[in-house]
């Protein structure tokens, strides 16, 4: 224990007052620290609000967009602004040379974007869609602008028929099956859960559970190994939406049938993966919400803005090409814009 001198410093050698004195020292660092800080806050809390993130090659949209509102299944050509998915700084190195490729949902949206760049990096595509002629009209004019050629598959992908003649047809017309796309869905969104419908429930499960796999098992006989399934699953099957509790469950049905059906494809040498995108500005959205919502679609992401379909594409690229991915399989690739 310390004793304390005549001198009136302690048997340390230290007195009083200098450790008083090197406290208030701190103390008044601490201030200065904080009061820096609270100009900080002070001045950021002035400023606008935050700009959307514009990290890729050119700049996107972000909200507010155009109030609209759109009738299922929707039309890429009378979205606005219009998605953007022709990626003119993507450069293709014959990732998919000499492949034939299946697209379902391609006639829009990530669908539209996908096929342009497989294209872009030497395959062939089948584009299944339901009943958008001109947008499909529109990406196949897309793909043959890239030297490739394409075929348009009218139909519905909940019917096991439609699925088994769409392959059919891409084999015949094309020359085989290397890549499948599962990517069409069906979204509406039902605010109270007591709302939701039978009917709306058995169409959103058709469309995206059944739709996937009819359209898996039709592919995999036709497929070598090297071949390649990419689904498009959702961040609302890894954290669930309050509003698409039917849609959800389909996504986190879609990650789960990723993983199982790529064990099992294993030994076909045929690897399975999933791209879970955030919120995308496609025609799917601004055929679900309501106007107003869709004004402020994406706005509530870390980079307040939602994708484009082009800043997808790259990610199928990737996981379709036996170059870029052959020791991926059963992965989920989330895309979510920083959530």
């Amino acid at each position: 224990m310390a004793t304390r001198s005549s001198t009136g410093k302690s048997s340390t050698g230290k007195s009083s007052s200098a450790k008083s004195g090197g406290a208030k020292a701190a103390a008044t660092r601490q201030r200065k620290i904080q009061d820096t800080v609270d100009r900080n806050d002070r001045k950021e809390g002035e400023d606008k609000k935050p700009s959307a993130a514009q990290l890729g090659a050119r700049e996107y949209p972000a909200p507010p967009f155009p109030k609209q509102h759109h009738p299922k299944p929707g039309e890429e050509r009378k979205i606005d602004p219009a998605p953007m998915y022709d990626a003119p700084y993507y450069r293709g190195s014959g990732k998919l040379e000499g492949k034939v490729a299946l697209v379902t949902g391609g006639d829009s949206g990530i669908g539209r974007a996908v096929a342009v760049l497989f294209a872009r990096e030497g395959a062939d595509v089948a584009v299944a869609y339901l009943t958008e002629h001109e947008d499909a009209r529109a990406t196949k004019a897309a793909i043959e602008a890239e030297g490739r050629r394409c075929i348009l598959i009218s139909g519905d992908v909940s019917n096991r028929g439609h699925c088994l003649k769409a392959v059919d047809r891409t084999v015949k017309e094309l020359g085989g099956l290397d890549v499948l796309v599962n990517n069409a869905a069906f979204q509406v969104h039902s605010t109270k859960f007591e709302d939701l419908t039978p009917e709306h429930f058995d169409a959103t499960l058709k469309t995206n559970l059944y739709g996937y796999f009819n359209m898996a098992q039709a592919s995999v006989p036709h497929m070598k190994p090297g071949s390649a399934i990419v689904n498009t699953g959702s961040v609302t099957g890894i954290d669930g939406s309050k509003e698409l509790v039917d849609y959800s469950m389909t996504k986190g049905g879609i990650h789960a049938f990723t993983r199982a059906l790529s064990g099992n494809l294993l030994g076909k040498g045929i690897r399975v993966n999933a791209v879970a995108p955030g919120p995308v500005w496609t025609p799917l959205n601004p055929s679900d919400r309501q106007a107003g919502d869709v004004s402020e679609f994406g706005a509530d992401t870390p980079m307040k803005r939602p994708a484009q379909p082009e800043e997808l594409a790259p990610a199928y690229v990737f996981l379709a090409s036996p170059q870029c991915s052959s020791y991926i399989t059963g992965e989920i690739l989330p895309i979510i814009g920083g959530y």
